[in-house]
């Protein structure tokens, strides 16, 4: 049983790192986007981030070399990414229920790493894990454990509450959106049951992440502890392939939609895209644009539609 469960464990790790790549490949792949070039865009100068400005402010901007502001984009990014900064503004009775379940999200994931680097330590050097630095890092990892799990619990039991009960919401609810949160509930709600529940002794997350490194399957994981490792595993493998790899998608988003404002003649590679994009033939529902599959987008961009509908 031991062996089965890390067979599933490294399984789903394969194909939560494949399934990423895949998703990131696809998404770097894809056409163009409509760029918005909606200021303020985080990477302008602090001069002009106060008031929402460009470099198109700049007379023959066009001459002046672009020094983008990263460090005000990364900072942008890590607020966005880490407290749903964009959810706080625009809609806050929901974020008071998804910053819980995403902040969860990114303990439980440092928890998960605070434990690799503890299975490793007392691999490899024990008598290090021995004294003060072996009793902080399971003083870390067991406070960022117990936080991610109440957060994710609590934030998905809040989410499920509010897709069911507000009708501006449940008009956008699938059953797949209901499903997601109740394999959240259930793949979680075990472990951590599991890991309250055991007996005094049997193994718990360290143990099992040593047995996992070292394959050793004289491990006896407890039963509801192993049902929560496996749902979890599965929950691992099953989030990219859904909607909720918008993870991978927020950095197309912001960085090939929202902010990319790079000018044209910087980038010959772009430039061959759109002149390629411009023959294409688009066949549109909408006959004001005439899009019939004859001419081409070019074209069709240069037509003026308030000709064809006056007609």
């Amino acid at each position: 049983m031991t062996a089965v469960l890390y067979a599933v464990i490294y399984a789903a790790l394969l194909v939560f790192g494949v399934s990423t790549v895949v998703r990131a490949v696809g998404y770097a792949r894809a056409p163009v986007h409509l760029r918005w070039e909606l200021y303020p865009v985080p990477h302008e100068p602090s001069e002009r981030l106060k008031h929402g400005g460009s470099y198109f402010e700049i007379s023959e901007w066009w001459t002046e070399p672009r020094r983008p502001n990263l460090a005000a984009e990364v900072g942008w990014m890590a607020r966005e990414i880490l407290f749903l900064k964009g959810l706080w503004d625009a809609n806050r009775p929901l974020w008071f229920r998804s910053f819980p379940f995403h902040f969860g999200l990114y303990l439980l994931a440092g928890t998960g790493g605070l434990l690799v680097v503890a299975a490793v330590g007392s691999l490899a050097a024990p008598a290090a894990l021995a004294g003060t630095a072996g009793l902080v890092l399971r003083g870390l990892y067991r406070v960022t454990a117990v936080g991610g799990f109440a957060l994710v619990l609590v934030g998905s039991a809040g989410l499920l509450h509010r897709r069911l009960t507000d009708p501006t919401l449940r008009t956008y609810t699938t059953p797949g959106d209901i499903f997601n949160l109740l394999f959240f509930l259930a793949a979680l709600g075990l472990v951590a049951l599991g890991l309250v529940a055991r007996p005094v002794g049997s193994p718990g997350l360290l143990t099992v992440t040593i047995g996992l490194l070292t394959f050793d399957t004289g491990v006896r994981v407890e039963p509801v502890l192993a049902a929560g490792l496996f749902a979890s595993a599965l929950l691992v493998a099953y989030i990219p392939l859904t909607h909720m790899s918008h993870f991978v998608a927020k950095y197309f988003t912001y960085h090939a939609v929202r902010w990319d404002d790079a000018p044209l003649r910087d980038n010959g590679k772009l430039a061959a895209k759109l002149a390629e994009y411009l023959t294409y033939r688009p066949t549109w529902s909408a006959a004001h644009m005439k899009a019939d599959g004859v001419k081409t987008w070019a074209e069709v961009a240069a037509a003026n539609p308030a000709e064809g509908a006056r007609k």
